[in-house]
């Protein structure tokens, strides 16, 4: 027999959670008056002639509609949760609690991912990602540990529904990878992966040393938002250098043997991009031109620079700085972000894409 006295404390916890929610939006009239308004907008002649204002409009309505639709549901689930469990405990039906305690285990899971999305309000938090990983000293055991980072973060996007684009590949000498360029491309992928830029550890036993010695390895990960073709940058095409040359990758038809690969060189700052996995030149420095205009624009930013101008290549030099997170598998197995405190002791499903919790502790650690 269920305990439905224990399902109905959970149900009371979740309220309180909703109620929290309906708090923290204020005045739901008003949200739905202002989400009228901005209907109101879409419809206008000539909505569609300015490009840059027609997007905030559409931007500000997803927004708003996301949490009123989503609060509404949340109430209306919770009261039907809460009517079937006071039935229950007059009258108990085996089958009919079962799926009381499935349903309240979605509403609980529909509650997190909606607070999770509030909290992804940054300026870019709804852009796709353009991430980089670059090895660090140790020769092919690093190069060994940016290939199993990579394939965690692939493993990740693809548990989210997201697309992976290669946008750049660099094989290691003999195994793993030199470097890698790869567009997440999903709602928020930005905001998620913002979490994890910073330096990786890892501590293994390495499958490269016949002594079975233990190895200590770092990867550093570069995360920026593609900027979408409405947000202006003054790039100089004079600064601008290009070179081109004949792609190679992992190998596989793919792959363009044809000098159809371009490297861009931003020359004020040193800022070097590439991209190699489109079939034409005209393509490859299309989207090598998206790359160094999101590296311009963050490199920017940090430095509260009024225009490209003003930025010098010496900001650009690299600094690996202190690991964010680190990877144990021997002498114990522990995934720890050192920022967050938040540990896992399942090493294998973090590398298997599990990331969600160090996601989510990141971000909750921002806000507070």
């Amino acid at each position: 027999m269920i305990d439905i006295s224990e399902n109905k404390i959970e149900l009371q916890h979740i309220r309180e959670r909703i109620d929290s929610i309906g708090k923290s939006l204020g005045d739901l009239d008003s949200l739905e008056q202002k989400l009228k308004e901005l209907e109101n907008k879409t419809l206008e002649d000539g909505f569609w002639s300015d490009k840059k204002t027609s997007n905030s409009i559409l931007s500000e309505l997803k927004k708003i509609r996301y949490k009123v639709t989503n609060y509404k549901e949340f109430c209306s689930e919770i009261a039907n949760l809460e009517e079937i469990n006071e039935f229950l405990s007059i009258d108990n039906d085996d089958e009919l609690s079962v799926e009381l305690l499935k349903n309240t285990k979605k509403l609980e899971k529909s509650i997190n991912d909606f607070e999770i999305t509030i909290l992804l309000s940054g300026k870019y938090d709804s852009n796709n990602a353009i991430i980089t990983l670059h090895p660090g000293a140790g020769g092919t055991e690093a190069q060994d540990w940016v290939q199993m980072l990579y394939r965690m973060y692939c493993r990740w996007a693809n548990s989210k529904g997201f697309n992976v684009k290669e946008l750049d590949y660099l094989e290691g000498d003999e195994a793993g990878i030199k470097s890698v360029t790869a567009l997440i491309s999903g709602d928020n992928a930005y905001g998620y992966m913002k979490s994890e830029m910073g330096v990786h550890r890892l501590v293994r036993i390495s499958p490269f040393d016949s002594g079975g010695r233990r190895h200590t390895s770092f990867a550093s990960l570069e995360v920026l938002p593609e900027i979408s073709d409405d947000i202006e940058l003054d790039i100089n095409p004079d600064d601008i250098k290009m070179d081109v040359y004949r792609a190679s990758g992992a190998g596989g038809q793919h792959i363009n043997k044809t000098s159809s690969a371009v490297r861009l060189t931003h020359i004020p700052t040193g800022i070097i991009v590439a991209c190699q996995t489109e079939r034409s030149q005209v393509q490859n420095r299309e989207t090598a031109m998206k790359m160094l205009k999101s590296k311009l624009l963050d490199l920017k930013e940090k430095e509260h620079k009024e225009t490209i101008d003003e930025l010098k290549g010496i900001q650009m030099d690299i600094a690996w700085g202190s690991q964010i997170r680190s990877y144990v598998f021997c002498p114990y197995t522990l995934v720890k972000d050192h920022r967050t405190n938040y540990e896992v002791g399942n090493v294998q499903s973090v590398m298997d894409g599990d990331l969600d919790g160090f996601m989510e502790a990141y971000l909750k650690s921002i806000i507070c």
